[in-house]
């Protein structure tokens, strides 16, 4: 075994008997729970009353707060931060490298006289100014036109981010814009999207609910990642530099037992888990299911559902958690979509659902959803704009990371449709073919044992294979990768939901005005609509081939690759975006623009790194041991030994130049795909050519390598091996 990777099973070995676990605040989670929060309880203690009730307005109704009463909001925000020892404060904000961003300063200052103060006023709280010109803005913004500003969001409170004992910044959870008010972040239009969804949602649900004044959006997303020991990690180059192994063969256990998933969880994963924990309660991020997933080495976490603006924040916040906690464990999270060929990949869940501020889930359906005309509308109409835009969904999960886990018979496939379950599905097609709905309760009860209390049966059964399912009161999209920003997503979401709410409103009142009751009106709608979307829903097994061709005669999109699925941005679906104002035209050429160079950009990380762990890693292993059995070879020549006594040593050096000459041409061959990928013209053109000719490429290297690391002796194989990775923790 090469002296590298002996050191760090040794290391790995010796952890095990340093496995502390964190001290926890308090016996009870409640008793912690927020503390480092600026949350409502915080707000009462620091804020005079006149403060605090217009601060809850602007968080409740988006009413405006004046500059006059940031000043006095800051002040409370402060008092409350440095009493519990914080000196810097910042602007956090999610622009588009798919990273959280950060600026600290010093709430210390000089007066003009020279004199030391502390201060932090409400224009440091309401705005600041990140340089514009150095994250992406898909051609927004020239390189020498900097400036950009960030600018509080009052609807998400502010936190503490505790760094050990390096010390703690008051972290303000911000919009971040171009210089003329271009976004270039995911909170600004998903905010936009919300808003819309609002307008277009409350005049629906009042139809039903007069009381209703508002309809606000919920999300519930599911965490999946793999955990690696740092020693082992920190010898994979392509881990470090890309997230995914770039070469790497499946040990003869990987996930074929199913004996990983939810099994117990591993006392140093545990110790893990249950430090990140107490993390995330004391910043408020409501974390309440942990389990093993799939995959050896993968696991998951969930939280309470929150309104989607909080929960995206949150994500993002944890998901920056994850990495400084595990970190604290010597062990490393892996939040790319497929670390692992061969292996399931990690995804994101995003469980999205609508309710009224009067507490009505609009996707619950109740003990009797037919004769539930609120939940039927809602539900129809979200089945509607899915069929109508489900190239924007698509196109909102495309990443070259997530490229790698779509359709890979572990995650949805790259084709959009919608799972409803047995009874729903019967229920709609009642009402497509009647006109009516009168349907019956839906759930019953399982009776197993006299031991066991009945158990019962949800709205709907649970299909993985589907890329958004209805789940008994809400929709989950399950396509979503471990990496991404929730706020993609949503926002597509929100949007589309928005869009076919007007279409559904203006249809119903026309209906009424010529005669017809208002539920007449509603059924008659939602039969047109049911139909329209029919070719949308499918109960099957999404991983299926005959569901591709099922899917190509029904026309539905199959793009199963990035730069494809990002076309509909700018094509004549995108339009929704620019005609509910959720996206100027401009932002969204230049938001597409920033996913091509993603895409492109990766791939181009991701071909550098293999060129050059074949010829400083892989090559140099393999031909040493080839000279090894060529040595041993010319000994047994040397000492009259026939052919047939060294032949098993001439195949093994035969295959090993096989694959060694394969390995090399292919390098050669792929730098120079990627230097006229490079040269391809304007950024889709290099995303397309990344595509078509260097991830093929990469391929093939992969193949040779895998077979050499095979054929190359355990003892001379420089990388750790899937076997360590996934067992050894």
């Amino acid at each position: 075994m090469s002296l590298s990777r002996m050191n760090a099973l040794d290391t790995i070995f010796n952890r095990y008997n340093d496995n502390e676990y964190a001290d926890m605040p308090s016996e009870k989670i409640i008793d912690f729970y927020g503390e480092n929060v600026f949350n409502d309880a915080a707000m009462k203690q620091y804020m005079d009353e006149q403060t605090y009730l217009s601060v809850k307005a602007a968080i409740q109704n988006g009413t405006k707060l004046s500059r006059d009463l940031a000043d006095t909001i800051a002040k409370s925000m402060q008092t409350w931060a440095q009493d519990k020892g914080v000196t810097h404060f910042t602007h956090w904000f999610q622009p588009w490298t798919g990273k959280t961003a950060e600026k600290h300063d010093s709430f210390f200052n000089l007066t003009p006289s020279g004199k030391v103060i502390e201060v932090f006023e409400g224009d440091a709280l309401v705005q600041q100014e990140p340089d514009g010109s150095s994250f992406p803005s898909g051609g927004m913004r020239a390189t020498f036109e900097a400036r950009g500003y960030t600018a509080w969001d009052p609807s998400s409170p502010a936190f503490i981010f505790e760094n050990g004992g390096a010390g703690k910044t008051l972290c303000i959870p911000t919009a971040f814009i171009t210089y003329t008010g271009d976004a270039m972040d995911y909170k600004l239009p998903l905010l936009k999207s919300e808003a819309y969804l609002n307008k277009a949602a409350t005049p629906v649900a009042q139809m039903f609910d007069k009381a209703c004044n508002k309809v606000t959006v919920t999300l519930g997303w599911e965490q999946e990642y793999f955990i690696v020991d740092e020693a082992l990690y920190n010898l994979r180059p392509d881990l470090i530099l890309t997230g995914r192994t770039l070469v790497g063969k499946l040990p003869a256990k990987h996930q074929n037992l199913d004996d990983h998933y939810f099994g117990a969880i591993p006392e140093r994963i545990y110790t893990f888990m249950r430090d990140l924990e107490i993390e995330s309660h004391k910043l408020g991020i409501p974390v309440r299911t942990r389990h093993n997933e799939v995959a050896p080495a993968q696991y998951e976490f969930a939280p309470v559902f929150e309104g989607v603006n909080v929960a995206v924040d949150h994500n993002n916040l944890f998901m920056d958690l994850m990495e400084k906690v595990s970190r604290r464990h010597k062990l490393v999270v892996l939040l790319h979509e497929k670390p692992f060929a061969g292996v399931n990949g990690s995804g994101k869940h995003n469980n999205w659902s609508i309710a009224t501020d009067t507490g009505k889930n609009l996707l619950a359906p109740g003990k009797e959803p037919g004769k539930n005309l609120m939940f039927l509308t809602f539900f129809v109409n979200t089945i509607r704009a899915v069929y109508e835009w489900a190239d924007l969904i698509r196109a909102a999960i495309a990443t070259a990371n997530n490229d790698h886990r779509l359709g890979a018979n572990e995650a949805p496939p790259a084709i959009i449709s919608a799972f409803l379950g047995d009874t729903m599905d019967k229920l709609l097609n009642e009402i497509e073919k009647s006109g009516k709905s009168d349907a019956s309760g839906i759930k019953t009860a399982l009776d197993l044992v006299e031991s066991m209390p009945l158990l019962e049966k949800d709205t709907t059964d649970r299909n993985r294979t589907s890329p958004f399912a209805f789940t008994g009161n809400k929709f989950e999209i399950r396509a979503v990768g471990s990496s991404q920003n929730c706020g993609g997503p949503m926002t597509v979401m929100n949007t589309i939901v928005g869009a076919q709410l007007l279409k559904f409103k203006e249809e119903v009142d026309k209906l009424i005005a010529g005669g017809k009751t208002q539920d007449e009106a509603i059924l008659v709608v939602l039969a047109k609509y049911i139909k329209e979307s029919k070719k949308i829903r499918f109960e099957g097994n999404g991983y299926s081939d005959e569901w591709k061709e099922e899917a190509a005669k029904r026309g539905l999109s199959n793009f199963t690759a990035t730069p494809e699925a990002l076309k509909a941005y700018t094509g004549k679906k995108g339009d929704v975006f620019i005609k509910s104002g959720v996206f100027s035209k401009k932002e969204l050429h230049a938001y597409q623009e920033v996913q091509y160079h993603n895409y492109a950009s990766k791939l181009q990380i991701e071909s550098r790194t293999l060129g050059e762990m074949v010829a400083n890693l892989i090559l140099p292993a393999s031909i040493s041991y080839q000279k090894k059995l060529a040595d041993n070879i010319a000994v047994l020549k040397s000492i009259g030994l026939g052919e047939g006594d060294y032949s098993a040593q001439m195949d093994i050096v035969k295959a090993l130049s096989t694959a060694i000459n394969g390995a090399a041409r292919g390098v050669q061959a792929m730098t120079e795909a990627r230097r006229a990928a490079n040269e391809a013209g304007d950024i889709e053109a290099q995303a397309n050519a990344y595509c078509e000719n260097v991830k093929s490429i990469m391929e093939e290297i992969r193949t040779f390598c895998d077979r050499l690391e095979y054929l190359v002796a355990d003892a001379e194989w420089p990388l750790p091996k899937y076997r360590e990775m996934f067992y050894i923790r």
